[in-house]
């Protein structure tokens, strides 16, 4: 709209008796504002003016106040300038109180040792005209300014009185802020400012949910700036906890019921309604946003902003709620605001009603309305989309899982179908075996769950495997409290947790050891595909204020083991094509080598410098390469280095360019593979290096190119052939690209060639056999015997030379070099591999649930048909290698 200071100055002295004193009073402002000069009169009204500090805030705050209602009646000053304005002279107006509280004991004082923290609107920069502020006020008693005969923590309660005094009293000249100190820890009994150790302590181990929910929007603003950095910085893994407390989430949603339940106000938008805690109201959208960011912002900074609307973005941005309910909550927020506003500018009260009668068309005339009922049709219109998703956000106990998913949901067995072995088996848990099941909270937790929990297991497809699993879990678990209160807030899991123990053996083993693997399946976002290298990297990598070397590798295993087993979950869910799933490990592997290149180089560097114009460079090869790993995966990698070996590093402690280098190999490696309490993550193999375990770790370019054209056999430029630069600059890339390239153009004997490569696949048969029927690897016809056709004719005719396997057959099937039938014998071959390594990992028939899981991935009917297409396969591949290599391959029948 246009901006109009005319009408604002009307409607404010016609309509808002304290701007119209307030402009008797500020003449001057007055003035400025008749003149369309909004920023003029805010610097003016911002104008430290001599005398004590409790008038100077005090004026500072009547002009403030004044300047701010008008610029915002008259259009020309947005919500989000007038919110953070009155934040930021809240800063300012508490600082100066701590400041004079200190020296008016200990003169000309640094304000060290005193820190207030800001919580609430204040925190998130999103104050209203009335609003108290509910600061935290902590000291740190060897720091604390203090007369040698006071004891720290009286000093430091005396500042207190007087900060609370300088800004909370009303005196001729009005008032700063109301202070309210009660969100500081155990209000009721504590002192009201608090040592820093106490406040470490308390919320480290007794706070409860709601202080939590607080501290996502705290900041240090006033006092000690830095020192209240460092203790937010201290308690930060209590609000975002890395590993979702799920008690905690389920005081949350208790909490969010009872905003509903202890409002007594009208429901809807009417007189008497309230803006703040009404159905649809302010408070919902902040709790809407506060609730997702808990859940999810312990493992994704990315949603740990304070601003309501910053914070609503950032969920949408990651998928955890949908764009059109930020936009819609965004806008009713705006919108709720600023009739807030106007509620409050009327007398300076700290009121959120709707008034009835004449009070109620005042309010909407200053508002530029015609009359009560317009603003109560308008505030309905904003509360409608905030009343309806936050009904939808209380009802949320379930996750969406597709409907092709195999499982049956928790509650699907009738009781009376529910065998009664199974019911008194698992009554056992609770005699006392199973130490997660000893505590009163627990067996407490336990009985919630039992009815979804023997449902869920009798109507698995394999009961007996999955309470024998179940056990198995049971049994490792320290204590079971945060599994049974997850599952009783979120019943959809029963059916995803169901498979992973009855399905898929490598994924109930790892939920054993790590269960606090089931937070990644929380997340609307469980059933979708990581995103590209970039995006995985960023969540990795992402780093936070103070986090060393060993916080940012356990950031990468956390996020890589729960990329990792929510893509396995994936797969048992037939949520995704097992090719696609195949692409986001490969995708995972690489962004996890780039982000432990990361931090082990950063870290290297501290004591070893850097080596100028050289860098580390990671090449993958095999199935990484490739871009299609499964969940056994190993990480196929060469470590090479730029530059030339006379090169040494600048650190303190100077290093060779060949023994920097394959140091910090090494320690790549170790971040990937050495087990941690985050677990390991990677099988690292280098051994496809020049010289293989004989030679060194890392080997810079030069020498590789070298040992490449003048002593590589002909097995290692058939593994070059998937050869792929996962890590290195962008120069880098290429000159590595341009090495393979030219490697494998290079002039070779057709014969010579045959001869070597059926060599090597004879030798591979005799020493590396099938391991059962399901083994599309290493079968005759098999996946290794496809390898070996493409990358004979990639070497031969020097064509098709790319990494992708599936991309070298479609181009060799277009030159004529192999029949059509490999790429669908590839594909079946490669599905069934994915699928084997967590439904059949000792490759031989399942039992009849996976064995039906496994057809349904590899788009077959039934398991008898996968088998049939299996050796249809296998015979295509074997009459493509007769009219290739001139010999018969075995296939057995």
């Amino acid at each position: 709209m246009a901006v109009d200071w005319t009408s604002a100055l009307d409607r404010a002295r016609a309509h808002a008796p304290f701007l119209a004193r307030a402009l008797e009073r500020r003449p001057e402002l007055a003035e400025l504002l008749a003149q369309g000069d909004g920023e003029a009169a805010l610097r003016a009204a911002k104008r430290v003016r001599e005398g004590s500090a409790a008038s100077a805030l005090r004026d500072e705050r009547l002009g403030l106040a004044l300047v701010l209602a008008i610029g915002d009646l008259a259009g020309a000053f947005d919500l989000d300038k007038v919110m953070r304005e009155l934040s930021t002279f809240a800063d300012r107006a508490l600082d100066r109180a701590l400041n004079t509280a200190m020296n008016s004991r200990v003169p000309d004082a640094e304000p060290s040792g005193m820190i207030g923290l800001a919580l609430g609107k204040h925190g998130a920069g999103e104050l209203n005209y009335s609003s108290d502020i509910d600061p935290i006020l902590l000291y740190d008693p060897e720091k604390l300014p203090r007369r040698e005969r006071d004891e720290p923590g009286e000093a430091a309660q005396r500042y207190a009185r007087e900060v609370v005094r300088l800004l909370s009293d009303v005196t001729s000249e009005g008032y700063v802020f109301r202070v309210d100190l009660r969100l500081r820890p155990a209000s009721e009994v504590s002192p009201l400012a608090i040592p820093l150790n106490a406040a470490i302590t308390h919320y480290e181990s007794s706070a409860l949910a709601w202080e939590r929910a607080a501290f996502i929007r705290a900041r240090a603003c006033a006092g000690d700036i830095a020192a209240g950095e460092e203790f937010l910085d201290h308690i930060r893994p209590f609000v975002w906890r890395r590993s979702l407390d799920f008690g905690a989430i389920d005081e949350v949603r208790r909490l969010t019921h009872r905003i509903r339940d202890q409002h007594s106000g009208p429901s809807v938008p009417e007189p008497g309604y309230n803006l703040k805690l009404g159905r649809g109201g302010i408070r919902e959208i902040e709790f809407f946003a506060q609730t997702h960011q808990l859940i999810h912002g312990g493992r994704d900074p990315s949603l740990r902003s304070r601003g309501t609307r910053a914070a609503l973005d950032a969920l949408a941005a990651t998928g955890r709620i949908g764009e059109e309910d930020a936009r819609a909550l965004g806008e009713s927020y705006d919108g709720l605001r600023t009739i807030e506003h106007r509620l409050q500018m009327v007398g300076d009260k700290q009121t959120h009603s709707l008034p009835a009668g004449d009070a109620l068309d005042n309010v909407a005339q200053l508002h530029g309305l015609a009359d009560g009922s317009a603003l109560v049709k308008h505030v309905q219109e904003l509360a409608r989309p905030v009343a309806e998703r936050f009904d939808a956000l209380l009802d949320e106990d379930r996750i969406s899982v597709p409907a092709s998913a195999p499982h049956v949901l928790a509650g699907d067995a009738a009781e009376g179908d529910v065998p009664a072995e199974l019911v008194d088996r698992i009554a056992g848990w609770t005699d006392g075996k199973y130490q997660a099941l000893r505590s009163t909270a627990a067996l407490g937790a336990f009985e919630a769950i039992r009815p979804d929990l023997i449902a869920s297991i009798s109507g698995s497809p394999d009961p007996d495997a999955a309470v024998v699993r179940w056990e198995g879990l049971i049994s490792r678990l320290p204590s079971a409290i945060n599994l049974f209160r997850l599952l009783e807030a979120r019943p959809g899991l029963f059916a995803l947790l169901a498979d992973c123990l009855t399905l898929a053996p490598p994924l109930a083993d790892e939920l054993a050891r790590r269960p606090n693997l089931l937070d990644a399946l929380i997340d609307r976002t469980a059933l979708d595909l990581p995103g590209s290298v970039d995006d995985i990297v960023a969540r990795m990598g992402r780093r936070e204020r103070g986090d060393d070397y060993e916080t940012r590798l356990d950031r990468l295993r956390v996020v890589t083991s729960e990329t990792r087993f929510a893509l396995g979950v994936q797969l048992i869910e037939t949520a995704h094509d097992p090719l696609d799933i195949a692409a986001g490990l490969s995708r995972t592997a690489e962004a996890a080598l780039q982000v432990a290149v990361d931090a082990a180089e950063s870290e290297f560097a501290l004591k070893h410098g850097r080596i100028t114009g050289s860098e580390l460079v990671v090449v993958g090869l095999g199935r990484l390469g490739g871009g299609a790993l499964t969940h056994a995966s190993d990480l196929d990698i060469i470590y090479l280095f730029t530059g030339r070996h006379e090169g040494e590093s600048d650190g303190e402690r100077p290093l060779g360019a060949t023994l920097y280098f394959n140091r910090l190999a090494q320690r790549v490696t170790a971040a990937l593979s050495v087990p941690t309490a985050q677990g390991a993550l990677y099988e690292v193999d280098t051994r496809l290096r020049p010289q293989g375990n004989q030679g060194p770790l890392a080997v810079s370019v030069e020498s590789f190119a070298r040992y490449q054209r003048e002593d590589a056999w002909t097995w290692e430029h058939m593994a070059l052939t998937r050869a792929r630069v996962l890590v290195g600059s962008d120069a880098a890339r290429q000159q590595v690209g341009d090495v393979v390239t030219s490697i494998l153009r290079g002039e070779r004997d057709g014969d010579a060639l045959r001869d070597d490569a059926l060599k090597m696949r004879t030798e591979m048969a005799a020493h590396k056999q099938a391991r059962g029927s399901l083994d599309a690897k290493l079968l005759r016809g098999g996946l290794v015997d496809i390898e070996f056709l493409v990358h004979l004719l990639q070497l031969r005719h020097r064509e098709a030379l790319t990494p992708h396997l599936d991309e070298a057959i479609s181009q060799l099937i277009e030159t004529g070099r192999l029949p059509g039938t490999i790429t669908e014998a590839h594909s079946l071959m490669t599905r069934l591999l994915v699928g084997t390594r967590l439904l059949a990992p000792d490759l031989e028939k399942p039992k009849s649930a996976a064995a039906a899981l496994l057809a349904r991935q590899s788009g077959c009917e039934d398991y008898d048909e996968l088998i049939e297409r299996l050796h249809e396969a296998r015979r295509d591949v074997a009459a493509a290698w007769r009219n290739i290599y001139g010999e018969t391959l075995e296939i057995d029948e």
